[in-house]
């Protein structure tokens, strides 16, 4: 590793790491709901979640209905953990600042239960995912 990448390599006083991973986020029965705002309201909800946790959103990417993100986590963070904030804070969000959808989904989740996480390479794998992510 150079000395430049060696700076980018997250570290805190016990661990140094460097964990990338592929989420997708289906939206509730493939409901095609991801229109020019919501990606917007899901970004910004995104960027919160940063500031509050040992997150880094890297790339998004959005189809009609389904959502990428590529992201960063500390190695004590699961998973499991960032989909369910992710989730969560997401769909309230967008609850709030889009009523129609809420009763579009008859007042349910906006997202589906399921999601895909992958582990993405730090090297050529991550460009390739991070291109694969923002078409």
């Amino acid at each position: 590793m150079n000395p430049q990448q060696e700076d980018k390599v997250p570290k805190s006083s016990h661990c140094a790491w460097q964990i990338h991973y592929h989420l997708v986020f289906p939206v509730k029965s493939r409901k095609a709901l991801l229109d020019e705002e919501v990606p917007n309201i899901i970004q910004k909800t995104a960027a919160s979640i940063e500031e509050r946790y040992p997150i880094e959103m890297e790339a998004f990417g959005i189809d009609k209905n389904h959502f990428h993100v590529l992201c960063r986590a500390h190695p004590k963070v699961a998973p499991r953990r960032i989909v369910q904030m992710f989730k969560s804070l997401t769909t309230r969000e967008i609850f709030r600042r889009r009523p129609t959808i809420k009763r579009d989904l008859w007042g349910g989740e906006f997202w589906s239960e399921g999601y895909y996480v992958a582990t993405v390479g730090e090297r050529a794998n991550w460009k390739m995912v991070e291109r694969y992510v923002q078409r």
